[in-house]
């Protein structure tokens, strides 16, 4: 059904550039009858139909949106008149971030700037905005590139608000061609900035220096008279006491003498008690103190009371001061055991550590407070240790069922080192012959790494401390001044003295629990039987990947040197340098299977697509993932300073070499299978082929169209390149990674190359020779021929020109797929075909002189034409098939036989030139 309506188009657009949300005015024909006839508003290929808005028929205004396109067109669509055209097109531009000091065409809102050193925006008031020229000089922009700046000065901004800015990198982008004259013109300008900004603050602090001082003595002032009125007040407040009681002393003193005696000498009494508090309210107050000092966590003030005390009052007989100094010593049998507990309490910092013990070396504290809590620490790693590997056991059990979230090795864990791993897709197995589309890949990390890693973090973080805690206690350095003085440091040092084998056993415990447990995890069959339980529990679905054991091996091999800088003896730590040797092995062996698993594949990647040298690209992929493969194992073959060569033990290298020839073998039989599969038994449903390739289905065509024939002389043209090239790179990388036996690889994997060529090249020959030399017979006896009764040779018989036809088109099917495989295959052909004619000769019991003319034509007729590809073994048998002829025994025979070679010759000069431009090709080479 036709349209009501003519398509839209449109043949204006204004502007016609700009950047994301520009508002556009679209002009044209046919735009639509309205805004509901409007259906689709397409600019650079992003969808603005949500911000269209119908004006009419001729004009439609909406903005761009941020489409990926640069420049495309403006494609209008409606219910009346379908799917528009354009005549014009929009060019996106990429926003420009404008700073606070950058020129601009347009008005910026300087209520939310661009920020340079957060690239964000920031909303600041105006008043803060910089002056936009500090030197007070002219600006003229260099044509420095701005990545050329930033190389220069790595870090640093040209931004003068910026916390990292640089005076040269902005001299050189603004001021590039200013003469020096009006640079020192700056300068001068800077000065007086900077004076003004200092005059105005002193300035400021002089006009105000008068209302200071006014202060200050009203304040001075107002002190004085406070302390004159309140002195007044007690001298004025003793004095009416005193009087008062004079006065009552003098009325009564007549009446109440001896009551008055009596009561002097209880106010002696009491005067007395009250001098003796008094005197000694230090200790009576004592109790109470050390309550309140012990709440707010002034240890030291106890510990300073207590000693001022227990040298005052310890050995006292006073029974009052008895009391009371018991209740002194009982509060502090309190807080030693309060301390006590502080001290073993975990987790607790290194100076929380050190602090308590001293405090229970000052209160002489019974038994070694310092030794104890080394051996809660030691304790308390243990356990950490064991805890982590519960929690990731029992979550690897949990997410047996439950899926873990994934680990974006590109953001979320950028400060672990799994973030490394994400900076190449070499992570990926197989991923050097992967499309490159998948960028954006994600990992789950196994938990057996996370595990790992965590452990190794919580040691690494942990040790240092329990190390330092245990240096201070043999250097006496946790004790204090009054410890030394007692002699309690000297005691520690003995004592720390006969302890050393007791601590060395506690770090050699923790290594041995780190090492075993990350055996656990990574190698559990190198855990006795009764450790597996205490150290393993991890459910073994599948080994690790060689590339995952790398990334364990550098955090293993990262803690070690954490640990090595704390001066710990390498006696202890040689455990972990044994873990880390058979990590490595076990890294090499599981990466050198793996590859063998991938060069299994490498079958299914075969298109059969032949270059210029007859090769396909099997030989490439297969010394590409070679090398990949040992390049993933770089850092592992790499010795780090203490750490023995992966090739030390006898029993790995020769592992290492027997998995290095099976894969060289694997790639072999790889070969071999490619080449004498059958053409109905060629698998295509797991190539491996990138759906985006333009050759997708052309490649497939092309293998399925391939003989049996044909795959033989490509797998020969491989192998000729395998033996003469691959195999010798490969041994080159395997030397060059420090591998042994690789001559026995070479030799191991040649030989068995050699056999896979002579077999596949005696299989092509059986199937391109035979033929050829089973039509010889009945083509010779065709018609009732009979060497004894025949007439005079007239020229070559047919099945003589069959055979070279055929034997040309052998060569065309060599020369097409490699050129230089050509002699060898012809030389075979040529042998074959001149002992069959060798051996029909010599059974023919009788010639005729036409008999004998007519064979010796057709024997040199064919040994003249595959002269180029004669071999002594095809001479030897030209000849003895020649030497069973009778001799020519008149001239004219042999004129006659010239004569008809030469016709032949002539007559098949366009068929036998293959043979002149071979002969040709092989004189060059």
């Amino acid at each position: 059904m036709s349209r009501a309506r003519q398509p839209p188009l449109v043949t204006g657009i204004s502007p016609n550039e700009g950047i994301s949300w520009t508002k556009v005015t679209i002009r044209g024909e046919n735009l639509g009858t309205g805004p509901t006839d409007l259906i689709g508003l397409t600019i650079c290929g992003h969808n603005c139909l949500l911000t269209a808005e119908w004006m009419s028929a001729s004009k439609i205004v909406c903005r761009v949106g941020q489409a990926k396109n640069d420049k495309g067109d403006i494609i209008v669509t409606t219910k009346s008149g379908g799917k528009g055209t354009s005549t014009v097109s929009f060019k996106l531009l990429k926003p420009e971030k404008i700073g606070i000091l950058d020129q601009s065409a347009v008005w910026v809102d300087e209520m939310n700037y661009y920020d340079m050193r957060t690239d964000r925006n920031k909303g600041i008031p105006p008043l803060s905005l910089r002056p936009a020229n500090p030197l007070g000089i002219e600006i003229d922009k260099g044509r420095f590139p701005q990545k050329d700046l930033e190389a220069l000065f790595p870090g640093m901004s040209a931004d003068f608000t910026s916390e990292n800015f640089s005076a040269a990198w902005y001299l050189i982008e603004n001021h590039s061609t200013t003469s020096f004259d009006q640079l020192k013109t700056a300068v001068v300008h800077l000065k007086k900035q900077a004076n003004k900004k200092n005059e105005g603050s002193l300035a400021y602090v002089k006009g105000g220096l008068s209302t200071f001082f006014e202060a200050q003595d009203a304040l001075s002032a107002i002190h004085q008279k406070l302390e004159a009125d309140g002195t007044e007040k007690v001298e004025g407040s003793m004095t009416q006491k005193l009087e008062n009681v004079l006065n009552r002393a003098s009325n009564t003193a007549d009446t109440l003498f001896q009551e008055v005696l009596g009561r002097k000498d209880k106010a002696d009494s009491t005067r007395n008690a009250l001098n003796v508090l008094q005197r000694f309210k230090f200790l009576f107050n004592l109790p109470l103190n050390i309550e309140r000092n012990i709440q707010k966590g002034d240890y030291d003030v106890v510990i300073n009371d207590y000693e001022k005390a227990k040298s005052l009052f310890g050995k006292t007989e006073v029974q009052v001061f008895k009391k009371y100094y018991a209740e002194v010593e009982t509060r502090i049998e309190a807080l030693r055991e309060l301390l006590l507990d502080k001290l073993l309490e975990t987790p607790s910092t290194l100076h929380d550590q050190k602090r308590y013990i001293r405090y229970l070396s000052d209160l002489h504290a019974p038994g070694d407070p310092a030794w104890q809590c080394i051996g809660a620490q030691h304790q308390w790693i243990l356990q950490l240790m064991h805890n982590c590997k519960e929690s990731y056991v029992k979550e690897q059990k949990g997410n047996s069922l439950l899926h873990s979230p994934m680990l974006d090795l590109d953001s979320d864990v950028r400060s672990s080192p799994i973030g490394h791993l994400s900076q190449t897709a070499s992570l990926k197995r197989g991923s050097s012959f992967q499309s490159g589309r998948d960028d954006a890949w994600r990992y789950k990390a196994p938990q057996q790494v996370v595990f790992v890693e965590k452990l190794t973090k919580l040691v690494v973080s942990q040790l240092p401390n329990f190390w330092k805690l245990w240096i201070s206690y043999v250097n006496g350095s946790l004790f204090s001044e009054t410890a030394e003085k007692s002699g309690q440091m000297e005691r520690s040092k003995k004592n720390a003295r006969q302890r050393q084998n007791d601590f060395k056993k506690m770090i050699q415990e923790v290594m041995h629990s780190l090492v075993k447990l990350i055996r656990g995890a990574l190698l559990p069959f190198s855990l006795r039987e009764g450790e597996s339980r205490q150290y393993g529990g991890w459910e073994m679905k599948s080994e690790l990947s060689g590339q995952w054991l790398t990334h364990v091996i550098q955090t293993v091999r990262l803690s070690s040197e954490s640990l090595t800088a704390l001066e710990i003896p390498n006696d202890m730590l040689q455990i972990i340098q044994d873990l880390i040797l058979d990590l490595r092995v076990r890294c090499i062996i599981v990466t050198l299977q793996h590859t063998a698993e991938d060069i299994k594949r490498l079958a299914e990647k075969e298109d059969w697509v032949v270059d210029n040298e007859g090769l396909t690209s099997l030989p490439s992929q297969f010394e590409q993932c070679i090398i990949h493969s040992l390049q993933s194992l770089k850092t592992v073959l790499d010795c780090k300073p203490g750490e023995a060569s992966v090739f030390q033990q006898q029993k790995t290298q020769e592992d290492v070499c027997q998995l290095s020839i099976g894969i060289m073998q694997v790639f072999i039989d790889c070969l071999e299978q490619l080449s004498t599969k059958p053409d109905g038994d060629i698998d295509t449903a797991h190539l491996s082929v990138d759906v985006s390739s333009p050759d997708l289905f052309g490649s497939i065509h092309e293998d399925s169209s391939l003989s049996s024939e044909q795959r033989l002389l490509i797998a020969l043209s491989n192998c000729r390149y395998l033996e003469r090239h691959t195999f010798l790179n490969i041994a080159e990388h395997f030397e060059k990674h420090g591998f042994q036996g690789v001559e026995k690889i070479t030799q191991v994997s040649m030989e068995s190359l050699k056999e896979l060529d002579q077999r596949l090249f005696e299989m092509y020959i059986e199937f391109k020779a035979d033929p050829i030399v089973g039509s010889l017979e009945p083509g010779i006896y065709a018609g009732y021929f009979d060497w004894k009764d025949c007439l005079v040779p007239a020229g070559v018989r047919n099945y003589l020109k069959e055979a070279l036809v055929n034997i040309i088109a052998v060569h065309a099917e060599v020369f097409t797929i490699s050129k230089d495989l050509v002699p060898r295959v012809m030389s075979r052909v040529v042998e074959a075909v001149s002992e069959e004619l060798s051996r029909l000769m010599q059974c023919v019991s009788s010639f005729s002189k036409n008999g004998a003319l007519q064979a010796r034509l057709e024997i040199c007729a064919l040994r003249d034409t595959v002269a180029i590809y004669l071999t002594p073994e095809s001479n030897s048998s030209f000849k003895q098939a020649l030497e069973a002829l009778p001799q020519l025994s008149s001239g004219t025979d042999k004129k006659l036989l010239e004569e008809l070679l030469n016709k032949f010759k002539s007559s098949m000069h366009l068929q036998l030139t293959c043979f002149q431009a071979s002969s040709s090709a092989m004189m060059k080479t």
